[in-house]
């Protein structure tokens, strides 16, 4: 998947693309739906298929004191793309002066100077421009005086239900994260940097591999059954694991950090880029009040862990 991160001076083979447009934040399955019309479009009219989106959120921009709350920044989130076949993301820098475009100036300079669009999709609920002033019904006009086509996304869902990131953060924070998967078409996941700890898992036989959540969402706080990805050379290596999503009360520490203890592993993983998903809450996060009572706890939950990665409950 090739990524570009601007609209102006771009190669002739990214234009010509047809495009689904929006945040896309957790390109869960109803921003799935948008991004494969696209690719249908793409197969009909020729040219690229790709997806268009914003970084850093918009909400970040207009909300700059407010938590990210992201569901999957840039990395998971070319991730999520990459794996629905997208074959140009191009990731647009959202500053003021892309914030200041009204809907008009946004399809001239962005759509049709920029990517020379032959087709974009978006969903029920698209805004754009200054002010969110444009719709679809508005950008369909607009395509239709430029020369291009425009496909809109009515709500998708299931159970009475439409697929949507609010209600995936709901789920995620209230510990249900089988739950969120449902509505992502896979498992949550965070990625990161293996950073160093205080090494006290080492210490009482239970080594871990410790990410900071930055800009995602805070899942609810306790110990998960986890999907541990190693970033090598040749590609994704998979393992198993448990792990505890915290504050660490039993060593009166205050910063969440996740730390993953992965199942039958030795080595370094110090500086390593690592994805972990989580696939099971198993309890809430608590104080203990010995090392030897924490011990004991980590290895039940490692059973635990290994029970639900094997199909067990």
């Amino acid at each position: 998947m090739r990524i570009v991160r601007q609209f102006e001076g771009l190669p002739a083979d990214v234009q010509g693309a047809s495009l689904a447009i929006g945040n896309f934040d957790g390109v869960h399955r109803g921003h799935q739906a948008v991004i494969l019309e696209a690719a249908k479009a793409a197969k009909r009219h020729g040219g690229p298929f790709g997806v268009l989106t914003f970084e850093p959120h918009p909400r970040r921009f207009f909300q700059p004191n407010a938590p990210a709350d992201r569901l999957t920044p840039f990395r998971p989130k070319s991730h999520a793309l990459e794996a629905l076949g997208v074959e140009v993301m191009a990731a647009l820098h959202f500053d003021a002066a892309l914030a200041a475009l009204s809907p008009e100036a946004f399809v001239d300079k962005v759509l049709v100077g920029g990517f020379a669009v032959r087709h974009v999709v978006v969903g029920f609920d698209f805004a754009f421009g200054k002010g969110r002033a444009g719709n679809p019904a508005l950008l369909r006009s607009l395509g239709e005086a430029k020369g291009f086509g425009v496909g809109i996304v009515e709500p998708v869902g299931e159970s009475n239900s439409v697929f949507s990131s609010t209600l995936i953060r709901k789920l995620l924070t209230a510990g249900r994260p089988d739950e969120a998967a449902k509505l992502l078409g896979r498992a949550f996941e965070v990625d990161g940097h293996v950073q160093h700890g205080d090494a006290r898992g080492r210490q009482i036989g239970f080594p871990t591999a410790n990410l900071t959540l930055g800009d995602y969402l805070q899942p609810a706080l306790g110990v998960y059954a986890v999907e541990f990805g190693i970033e090598r050379p040749g590609g994704i290596e998979w393992r198993k694991g448990v792990a505890n999503l915290g504050r660490r009360p039993t060593f009166g520490k205050e910063q969440v950090l996740l730390e993953v203890h992965v199942f039958d592993f030795a080595g370094d993983l110090y500086g390593a880029n690592a994805r972990v998903r989580l696939i099971a809450y198993l309890r809430p996060e608590r104080k203990f009040p010995s090392l030897d009572a924490l011990k004991a706890q980590i290895a039940e939950d490692a059973a635990a862990a290994r029970r639900v990665l094997a199909g067990g409950t």
